[in-house]
């Protein structure tokens, strides 16, 4: 049987992750414009391609083979990314954090005869997986995720490393927040909303507003109270609110010595080193999800667990497997013939499917990334 061909989009810390993954069944590509990035997978037996995909003929050319694609570009590229790729008549897991709105796309996809699974990551993503499946077996009145990529290692005055481009993270704190409060939407600023969380695993962390809901916000509509925040050590959010305060995070032009320069540039020249993960740099995902509400009568609460480390065999960072695997199994979805529904598809519209669901779970397992549910009846 011939094999499928997957065209990986990015060759970073995730897009490495999932070509290694996908090339043991796969005919893999990566592209990438960076040919350092390229050269680890080049070492695995990944075909690899350098060339710069912000040139629609380009990328138009890489992927013309392509049985599906998968998208794990920079937040700032991922929107126009994934619409040249629809428009190209390929199917797409996309796990970019871009500030539009995917679902808007859907009729252009639908055109197309294309099936796209968007927001494939962790949080959004997994998260979003696990929301839809327990909105098709409980009537849902809480839903609340937190989630955080942290260094094992704590190094002031930060105290965090970046999994992804430090411009994406910058990207994450300062784009408004939003999140469902007694039936109505709340957009605050980003940070917003500190609080300490305890965990057993590793203690206690500062949990903050993000805009993580994305596409629950019109999926999900009907439940009356979800939140979604992103965890650090505490006092990260404040050293960043302080900067942004200070006018360091503006993107109005300033001269300086004859130059003109934005502060943001020059911020986030400045984190690209503070942040910067260093190889074999041990780190780990935390995810607590809780979900609320009535099964059968009875109100009931479940709480889901994630705590996952940095693979020192596979030198794969902890936030690249929790969202690379989590893609990877999309991506098996759609080649298998198991998700077949053409536009744009949140990830909670996996987690409908029991079926589907389960074999995201197990899929995620077999590779180490584990799941813990906890159901407890409040009445």
């Amino acid at each position: 049987m011939k094999k499928q061909r997957v065209v990986v989009l990015g060759a970073g810390m995730v897009g490495k992750a999932i070509a290694l993954d996908l090339s043991k069944e796969y005919l893999v590509t990566a592209v990438d414009i960076n040919e350092t990035r390229l050269e680890p997978l080049a070492q695995n037996g990944v075909s690899t391609v350098r060339a710069d995909i912000s040139n629609i003929e380009t990328l138009r050319q890489v992927i013309k083979s392509a049985d599906i694609v998968v998208s794990a570009v920079l937040s700032r590229m991922g929107f126009t990314t994934l619409k040249n790729i629809i428009e190209a008549g390929k199917n797409v897991v996309d796990i970019t954090f871009s500030a539009e709105d995917p679902l808007t796309l859907d009729e252009l996809a639908q055109k197309h005869y294309v099936v796209a699974i968007v927001d494939c990551g962790v949080c959004p993503g997994m998260t979003n997986i696990i929301l839809g499946y327990y909105d098709r077996h409980m009537q849902i009145t809480r839903f609340e995720a937190l989630v955080g990529g942290l260094p094992v290692v704590r190094k002031w005055p930060w105290e965090y490393k970046a999994p992804f481009s430090p411009a994406d993270i910058i990207e994450e704190y300062t784009r408004p927040a939003r999140f469902v409060e007694n039936g109505q939407v709340v957009t605050v600023p980003a940070l917003s909303g500190r609080r300490l969380v305890y965990f057993d695993t590793i203690g206690e962390l500062e949990a903050f507003d993000t805009d993580g809901l994305r596409t629950l916000l019109r999926t999900m509509c009907h439940i009356p109270n979800m939140r979604e925040q992103t965890l650090r050590y505490p006092g990260h959010a404040g050293l960043f609110q302080a900067l942004q305060a200070s006018g360091f995070l503006s993107s109005a032009p300033i001269e300086f010595e004859g130059k003109t320069i934005r502060p943001l540039d020059f911020s986030t020249k400045v984190f690209m080193n503070e942040w910067r993960l260093g190889e074999q740099e041990e780190e780990l995902t935390i995810v607590r999800l809780v979900i609320e509400g009535t099964a059968n009568g009875i109100a009931q609460k479940t709480t889901c667990n994630l705590y996952d480390r940095y693979d020192a065999p596979t030198q794969i960072t902890s936030m690249a497997r929790t969202t690379g695997y989590t893609a990877t199994g999309a991506v098996r979805l759609i080649l298998d013939g198991k998700f077949k529904c053409r536009g744009i598809n949140p990830p909670e519209y996996i987690g409908r499917s029991v079926e589907n669901f389960t074999f995201m779970l197990d899929h995620l397992k077999q590779r180490g990334v584990c799941y813990e549910f906890r159901k407890e009846n409040l009445s």
